[in-house]
């Protein structure tokens, strides 16, 4: 059935949720498109049709200012329930990167590995040999390296959407220590 003009259909796309994530860490603070665009990568376009689908799909709000509030509660349970079925971890072959999942903090502590390589999202800047985990965007290596609470939340996505009932568990545990309603 096709959508009508009133109800369009919304699809949410990777970057949405590298958006969503920036925009959890300083919901006191607000930032311009512009800003936010060049954190996490992107052109300011890009970013102002993220914040669009997110709101459509009712994981944003617009405050009396216009400025984007990100719904923490349905941010959760879509990140939980839906993350790795929307957007499912691709693999691929060893190469030099930087790591994610169980192989970066705050996952490095708490879960172990044995007899598997780390994953990473291929970098060329990167130190770790590892098993390549295609990040949610092209530009999340590089919009981690500069943001550490940023890298940290995109660790535990990556923890949601590639691993095991064990390491998604720990994620959700340190999702719901990061992101507060």
């Amino acid at each position: 059935m096709a959508a009508s003009k009133s109800n369009p259909q919304i699809s949410l796309r990777p970057q949405d949720v590298v958006v969503l994530l920036r925009l959890c860490l300083d919901q006191e603070k607000p930032i311009s498109y512009a800003a936010l665009a060049k954190e996490v990568r992107m052109t300011a376009s890009e970013v102002h049709a993220s914040v669009k689908r997110s709101i459509a799909a009712q994981l944003i709000r617009k405050d009396s200012a216009g400025k984007p509030c990100v719904l923490i509660g349905p941010l959760k349970l879509f990140l939980q329930h839906g993350l790795r079925y929307c957007f499912p971890a691709g693999r691929g072959e060893m190469t030099r990167g930087m790591p994610t999942g169980y192989a970066a903090p705050p996952l490095a502590g708490k879960i172990t590995a044995v007899n598997e390589p780390s994953p990473v999202w291929p970098d060329k800047n990167g130190t770790v040999r590892g098993m390549t985990l295609h990040p949610l965007y092209p530009s999340v290596p590089d919009a981690a390296s500069n943001n550490p609470q940023l890298y940290e939340l995109l660790v535990i996505v990556d923890a949601i959407r590639a691993g095991s009932p064990r390491e998604r568990a720990i994620a959700l545990e340190e999702l719901d220590a990061r992101l507060i309603s």
